[in-house]
């Protein structure tokens, strides 16, 4: 690694420090292979919820065009998901995100980042998505049992495409993002089907990439039953308490 690099490297550490320390903190890694979070815990620190906020509000006058797109994609999905944390804070104890709205507060929930106020809905669709790598799914979290595990430590660009591959391994491998039908067939989450443009635009493409993935023994399983009969999303709180 050049001096440059390495220096690059250690400022992009250091932007997601406090995030990093609060995912340590508050993530609670199961035995049953999902990740939940301390929400009551963080919700009765004062200090770490105003951690939080500091950690959010630096990034209001940052300017992203400085940062390389590895660096762009972890400090917009660290934001996503600090963001989606500060929400259900400022509302919990609650049953799930979508409590009280059935198209969910996505599109209401905003912070300000280089200038301009953004919604969780735009960070998705509009930044992180149109980056063309299907990994982002698996990087941010929308405080359900069903999505993607938060890890305990923040995105940063240094390791960026070796912890995405992990986190696609952790889901596509658990029965929330891949299971088989008692009666053939593959149930898998509705992730690859609200986005399956991402992931090459048709179901055979979704296979493909689930293959990717997989075990040696769920790809051949997926391969026996290579046939998506139906699509499943638990919207429940990843709640540790």
């Amino acid at each position: 690694m050049t001096m440059t690099a390495a220096a690059t490297a250690s400022q992009d550490h250091v932007r997601h420090a406090d995030w990093d320390r609060l995912l340590k903190t508050y993530v609670v890694e199961s035995d049953d292979g999902v990740n939940r979070f301390d929400y009551a815990g963080l919700k009765g620190n004062q200090t770490d919820r105003e951690n939080l906020a500091i950690y959010l509000e630096q990034f209001e006058d940052l300017d992203f065009a400085t940062l390389s797109r590895d660096e762009q994609f972890a400090a917009w999905s660290n934001i996503y998901n600090a963001l989606t944390v500060q929400y259900i804070i400022e509302r919990y104890p609650t049953r799930s995100i979508k409590a009280g709205s059935f198209s969910g507060p996505w599109k209401r929930v905003k912070t300000i980042v280089d200038g301009d106020a953004i919604s969780l809905d735009a960070i998705e669709h509009r930044v992180l998505r149109r980056m063309d790598d299907p990994r982002v799914h698996y990087a941010i979290n929308c405080a359900s049992y069903s999505c993607p595990n938060l890890l305990p430590s923040a995105w940063v660009a240094e390791t960026l495409d070796a912890d995405l591959d992990m986190a696609a391994r952790q889901y596509i491998n658990h029965p929330r993002g891949v299971g088989l039908r008692k009666r053939g067939g593959l149930q898998v989450s509705e992730i690859y089907k609200w986005f399956e443009d991402d992931f090459g635009g048709s179901e055979a493409a979704v296979i493909e990439h689930l293959l990717v993935y997989a075990s040696d023994e769920l790809a051949a399983d997926i391969r026996a039953n290579a046939d998506i009969k139906r699509y499943h999303y638990d919207w429940s709180l990843n709640d540790a308490n």
